[in-house]
């Protein structure tokens, strides 16, 4: 089995989708999509938890790509069997049944991106223990453009469950929940094993970042593989999964999985706090805080503080 695998950390809604399906295109990888196998040490962990999420069957890109590489195609039929595969192994140990994702596509090198990993640090230091050596991405998407994302995705999913209840905190604490959580890991990385790309460079610019990522991982740069890399909807994954299995990525993406040229333009965060005013010391956002395991004082100042990790990332 190839010893090298990729880890994509990202919140969600940070076009992780389009972009991970990007990466995994390279003749050299192999793109997985969402797993959710580091939300949990055993499979019995992780199916239990997609259970009380609505996935009876389980992660919907886990169960694809059971029945891509171990059933040889996704149909209702294999997906029905991938889901009775995972079933029979829930003592199994995460690591070990992603171990044998990784290796039914052996030689190519296995990546995997799943925002869930990043919320809470639990996630991101049980893959470290997993993969000390792994490769570890950093994918980010300016904070507004993230809220203004979650906003519609949690708005549709709520609609369709029946849910009519107002959220209880700002989307943008989600933003800064998972940073926070991903630069608190990658910064105790040596250099050279983690690396922080904005999404919207990639997306804007392919054919200057793709061949920078390549090389960081050490594979192929020359003009055919980035090409490659191009055409995410080439990926297994691009489209919406049979009915036992429908996600695995964003939605939006499955729609239109084609990469689409033109450069994305970044919202003006100072306008925004300028604008906006939100009442970042609402006891309800600090209660997010304190579940997601967080020490905020009386006195923070969250906005100062989202300001200045949006600065570091590159946005402002």
């Amino acid at each position: 089995m190839n010893p090298k695998f990729l880890i994509v950390l990202s919140p969600p809604r940070s076009f992780s989708s389009v972009v991970a399906t990007m990466i995994g295109q390279h003749p050299e990888l192999y793109g997985f999509p969402e797993l959710h196998l580091f939300i949990g040490d055993t499979v019995h962990e992780v199916l239990d938890r997609e259970l009380a999420s609505g996935n009876y069957l389980g992660p919907p890109g886990l169960i694809r790509s059971i029945a891509e590489l171990q059933f040889g195609r996704q149909t209702n039929a294999t997906c029905s069997k991938a889901a009775g595969w995972l079933d029979t192994r829930r003592h199994w140990s995460t690591k070990k049944l992603m171990d044998h994702l990784r290796s039914l596509v052996d030689p190519l090198i296995g990546m995997e991106k799943s925002p869930v990993t990043a919320l809470k640090a639990i996630g991101l230091e049980r893959a470290y223990a997993f993969y000390p050596d792994a490769y570890y991405l950093h994918l980010t998407r300016h904070p507004l453009s993230t809220r203004r994302s979650l906003d519609i995705f949690i708005a549709n999913r709520r609609r369709m469950r029946g849910n009519t209840r107002e959220r209880a905190f700002d989307n943008i604490l989600s933003w800064y929940r998972f940073h926070k959580n991903i630069m608190d890991f990658t910064q105790t990385l040596p250099p050279g094993q983690t690396m922080r790309i904005k999404g919207e460079d990639v997306l804007s610019e392919p054919d200057l970042y793709l061949p920078q990522l390549a090389a960081w991982i050490g594979i192929r740069t020359d003009a055919a593989a980035i090409d490659a890399m191009k055409h995410p909807e080439l990926s297994p994954y691009a489209y919406r999964g049979p009915a036992p299995a429908h996600g695995g990525n964003d939605g939006n993406f499955m729609r239109n999985p084609a990469l689409r040229p033109g450069r994305i333009k970044e919202p003006n965060l100072q306008a925004f706090w300028a604008e906006e005013r939100v009442p970042w010391v609402a006891e309800a956002d600090r209660q997010f805080f304190v579940n997601a395991g967080f020490d905020i004082a009386p006195n923070t100042d969250l906005m100062a503080e989202m300001t200045g990790m949006a600065n570091a990332l590159g946005y402002h």
